[in-house]
């Protein structure tokens, strides 16, 4: 199959496994079809899927994986105040690091809302269904939401990244408590003992707990690198940490606080 193709079967076999979109039509721009297939992937159910098209849709994701392009995490410059550290903007789908972290919810199911715009939805976007469908199993094994500023790690799957790093960070409304920055911290402590347990030579978090859940961007960033670098000065871990960001007030932060 080539990618066209790939495609127009992954929409067909989504939209057949649900009556209500049975008489969709599929668009003609290739566009339009990305983000049909992308919007389907995001609302469909953790449920079983047939063999083919986890193949299919493996070929295609990997295919769309090495068009957008690869950044390998070894050749990235540590920054200057800590060989262990590295300050990297840009898409966090597309480093290949040994683990990469996702800003999850509690249900730790993904980002239903099609095409959302959140690091969660991407992240399940570009792995696969079966993202989703492995932490439906991880949950209903758990039998309780994910507590906030714990870890849970999954392969990657069609990632460039080994694993990935699923946490849930403290939701803020109105001002930041001791407790909140506390639960922050806790991510990414969690993070680094799960990526050190499996072996991880490299991780890379993003703002967790800035965007849609509102820890002030600043404040989220300084409890980020003092607990990476406590983390890693008392762990004696041979682990290069990966503070990534996508928007340039976060990369103007960090460059202040790492002096880079």
């Amino acid at each position: 199959m080539k990618q066209k193709e790939r495609r127009i079967y992954l929409i067909q076999e989504l939209l057949r496994e649900e009556p209500r979109y049975r008489e969709m039509t599929i668009p003609a721009e290739e566009k339009e079809q990305e983000d049909l297939l992308r919007a389907l992937m995001n609302v469909r159910p953790p449920k079983p899927v047939s063999g083919e098209f986890l193949s299919v849709q493996d070929e295609y994701l990997q295919s769309e994986r090495d068009r957008r392009g690869i950044t390998d995490s070894d050749c990235l410059p540590s920054v200057p105040s800590d060989s262990r550290l590295i300050l990297w903007q840009g898409d966090i789908t597309t480093l290949k690091a040994d683990a990469i972290v996702n800003a999850a919810n509690s249900a730790l199911l993904g980002c239903f809302q099609p095409l959302h715009s959140c690091i969660d939805n991407m992240i399940h976007t570009r792995s696969g269904v079966q993202l989703r469908l492995l932490c439906s199993d991880i949950m209903t094994e758990q039998g309780y939401e994910e507590p906030t500023g714990r870890a849970k790690i999954t392969p990657g799957f069609n990632l460039p990244c080994r694993y990935v790093l699923h946490t849930v960070g403290p939701i803020i409304s109105g001002r930041v408590s001791k407790r909140d920055e506390e639960l922050l911290a806790s991510c990414y402590r969690s993070c680094l003992e799960l990526a050190a347990e499996n072996g991880c030579r490299s991780v890379a978090f993003c703002c967790i707990s800035t965007g849609v859940f509102h820890f002030p961007n600043k404040r989220a960033a300084e409890i980020a690198v003092q607990t990476v670098t406590s983390f890693l000065n008392a762990r004696k871990e041979d682990i290069r940490v990966i503070f990534n960001v996508f928007k340039d007030v976060d990369l103007h932060i960090y460059q202040r606080l790492l002096g880079a």
